[in-house]
Parts: structure tokens; C-alpha cells; sequence
């Protein structure tokens, strides 16, 4: 059983009522993803606040996290109560498609759901978390679009066998791959997730990169330190 609660070093992500719990995927991006000059900050499907959190604690920005479960949305705003940024942070309970903001947003970050063709399980909220039903790619960057300044960046962590797919969704509204990372668990395993951050127009650059995550059973690469040393309690 997943624990209740998982502890960083300046936060405490309380789980036991969102559907999908703090994982790799979730805290490589939040660690990953540009938000050096950010100024507004929207963190699609938030979840339990994690990624939104990350964000605060990384730089200066207001951050919205929006979550279409009722009940992980009420969790993240407990979670970011309890965190040092709780006056840069907002939580809404919101479907993305239905979303609407003041302003535009500069930087937008998401784990998005994208189990299109696995088994859906019993529980619906976890479902709604983990399948792309509700928010298909295409639906996914139609609606960034409207809400990203014109010089913004996406920044999004998905399975590496359907980065074509979302590529391809990126592209039918002008936006190209600026930056890649693809994540290998093990230095002899294929990748399994890659990190891509878009940009609006035609890129004739776009930085590429592999991480390992661990060089062997339980030890980080220099990489993966880098990225979660801030918030890991384990890597000093």
C-alpha cells in the first residue's frame, strides 16, 4: 500500500485522497522543466499539488494548479496550505477544457493522462487520473494554446512510445520541440519516459539529452541528483 503521505525536504505531499500518488515521472519534471523567467505558472492535472509546489519552490512565479478530481483538488489545496508558498500558489477544480484564466500563463507544465489503450481499473477517480479519455493530445495543446503567451513554453513527461503521437498534437498548433530529455531507469534499458518543453513556431534547434536514473539498484546518477537534490531528503 502506497504510503499516505510523501515527505521532501521544505514540504509534505499528504496522498490518501488523490487517485495517482508522487512518483518519478512527476518529481522529474517538476525538477526539470524551465521556469527560470516565469512569471505565471499553470501546472495542468495537478494532482495532489506536487508539481505546482516543485514550481513555487523553485522560483518567484504565482502558480495555478488546476485538477478536474474534486478530491484531490481539495487535497492539493491542503497541500499547498502547509507549504512555504502558500500565498504564490492557487488550486482550482477545473477541467482544462473548461478552464478559463485573466491573463495568460508563460510557462505551462503537465503530466498528462495518456493510457489511452490500457485496462481501465474499477476505481473512477484513478481512471480519470491515468487515461487520456477525458483529455485526449490533441484537446491537451488546443486548449494550451489559448491559455500561453505567444513566446511561452509547455514543458510535459510521457511514456517515450507515444511521443510521436503528442509531437504530432503539438505540431497541429504550432508548437515545436525546443528541448528533450529522454529518461532511462537503468544505463542498459531503453527509454521509458521522455521530458519535452515546446515553443511556439519552427525550431531549427532542439536540445536532445538521455538521463539515467540510476546507475545501479538504489543509487541516482550525477544527473537525476541534480534534478531532485532540492527536494529529495535522501540526496544531499
Amino acid at each position: 500500500m502506497s504510503n499516505s503521505y510523501f515527505k521532501f525536504k521544505q514540504f509534505t505531499i499528504e496522498q490518501e485522497r488523490c487517485a495517482m500518488k508522487v512518483g518519478t515521472d512527476g518529481c522529474l519534471l517538476g525538477g526539470w522543466f524551465d521556469c527560470s523567467e516565469s512569471r505565471r505558472i499553470l501546472d495542468i492535472g495537478t494532482g495532489s499539488g506536487l508539481i505546482a509546489i516543485m514550481a513555487a519552490q523553485r522560483c518567484d512565479a504565482m502558480v495555478t494548479g488546476i485538477e478536474i478530481d474534486s478530491e484531490a483538488a481539495a487535497q492539493a489545496t491542503e497541500n499547498v496550505k502547509n507549504s512555504p508558498w502558500k500565498n504564490r500558489i492557487e488550486i482550482a477544480n477545473a477541467d482544462l477544457l473548461g478552464y478559463t484564466a485573466s491573463e495568460p500563463f508563460d510557462t505551462i507544465v503537465s503530466n498528462p493522462p495518456y493510457f489511452v489503450n490500457s485496462l481501465k481499473c474499477d476505481d473512477a477517480s484513478r481512471t480519470l487520473a491515468r487515461h487520456s479519455d477525458s483529455l485526449t493530445s490533441n484537446a491537451f495543446f488546443g486548449k494550451a494554446s489559448k491559455l500561453l503567451t505567444l513566446d511561452g513554453k509547455i514543458s510535459i513527461v510521457i511514456p517515450s512510445d507515444i511521443e510521436g503521437e503528442w509531437r504530432n498534437a503539438a505540431n497541429g498548433e504550432g508548437f515545436t520541440p525546443s528541448r528533450i530529455t529522454y529518461i532511462k531507469t537503468t544505463p542498459k534499458k531503453a527509454p521509458k519516459r521522455v521530458l519535452i518543453e515546446f515553443v511556439r513556431g519552427n525550431r531549427a534547434e532542439c536540445t536532445t539529452a538521455t538521463l539515467v536514473l540510476e546507475i545501479e539498484p538504489g543509487t541516482y546518477s550525477k544527473e537525476a541528483q541534480d534534478i531532485l537534490r532540492d527536494f529529495y531528503l535522501k540526496i544531499m
